[in-house]
């Protein structure tokens, strides 16, 4: 087994065809194919479906684990560039899109002036997608909403903000400033799908008051549940940064006092380690949030935004 089988698998894994792996790999179809060949017939599995396309199961098992040695091997030689005051590296990370929305531009820019040796590669994507792409090594690490299950990663809360109902001017609870969530319960909302990190929030709040929300739609995005609540579709239940501070438009921010702030996070994989690309993004990260967190309209930072609980 060498490199060169594993890069080659991988690249079939992520552009889905011989064809297109070699065309990635600059290289030849009849390359490929040998070294996939080369690489099954040590393993003793079949790797790849050659009938169906994609990768078979234990592919797919060899595909996960050669991420990680390659990962590992990109690090060793970022840990070595970067023994002095310069860093070097891939940073592969994920976010939400509502965080990312604010908070990408300012951790962008503060990186290519502190770190251009470090390259930033960024995923957007839910909670649900993300964590398990952190676990699996496919990130180094990810922006994501807090709580979540895995204990294969290390969480440290960033921030928290809001959560409120956001409807179109034409919408019959515009002309509310405030309203309970037993009064939310007589009109159908637009809301996350059951289970996901959003709506548990919501049921949790809901079942502390006894209140069960209807959903006129279960919408799994919340960019797009904003988008629809924009549009005047229907009122939904959103975090504060689903509403960018710059946005102006026909549109309504109601608080719902019952309603506990959203938690966001950074989570990172535990082994390996991320290597110095990935810490000094982390590090300009926690700086942007400090210094510009606080800025985007319900958004909190620092110590009096943990633990949270309904607000006041």
């Amino acid at each position: 087994m060498d490199l060169r089988q594993l890069t080659t698998l991988v690249a079939i894994a992520d552009h889905g065809s011989f064809s297109a792996a070699a065309r990635a790999l600059y290289t030849v179809q009849s390359n490929v194919s040998g070294h996939i060949a080369r690489l099954e017939k040590e393993l003793g599995v079949t790797l790849v479906d050659r009938q169906r396309g994609g990768l078979t199961d234990e592919g797919a098992s060899v595909v996960e684990r050669a991420r990680r040695v390659l990962h590992e091997l990109d690090d060793i030689t970022a840990d070595m560039a970067s023994r002095g005051d310069d860093v070097s590296g891939e940073a592969r990370f994920g976010s939400i899109g509502t965080t990312a929305r604010w908070l990408l531009p300012q951790l962008l820019t503060q990186v290519e002036r502190i770190h251009p040796g470090v390259h930033v590669t960024v995923h957007e994507g839910n909670t649900t997608a993300l964590v398990p792409r952190v676990v699996a090594g496919h990130l180094d690490a990810a922006v994501v909403h807090l709580p979540i299950d895995s204990t294969d990663v290390t969480i440290e809360p960033l921030f928290a903000e809001d959560l409120l109902l956001l409807a179109h001017t034409r919408h019959p609870l515009a002309s509310r400033d405030e309203i309970s969530l037993g009064e939310l319960a007589e009109t159908p909302l637009l809301l996350p799908p059951a289970g996901t990190a959003l709506r548990r929030i919501i049921d949790r709040a809901c079942g502390a008051v006894d209140v069960e929300l209807q959903a006129q739609s279960e919408i799994d995005g919340v960019r797009l549940l904003a988008s629809l609540a924009f549009e005047g579709y229907g009122a939904a239940i959103v975090p504060a940064t689903a509403i960018p501070r710059w946005l102006k438009g026909d549109f309504k921010r109601i608080v719902v006092p019952e309603l506990p702030r959203r938690v966001v996070g950074w989570i990172q994989r535990k082994r390996p380690l991320p290597g110095p690309a990935t810490r000094a993004l982390a590090e300009v990260l926690r700086d942007v949030v400090r210094t510009q967190g606080a800025k985007q309209p319900g958004v909190y930072v620092g110590a009096d935004a943990f633990p949270v609980g309904n607000r006041q």
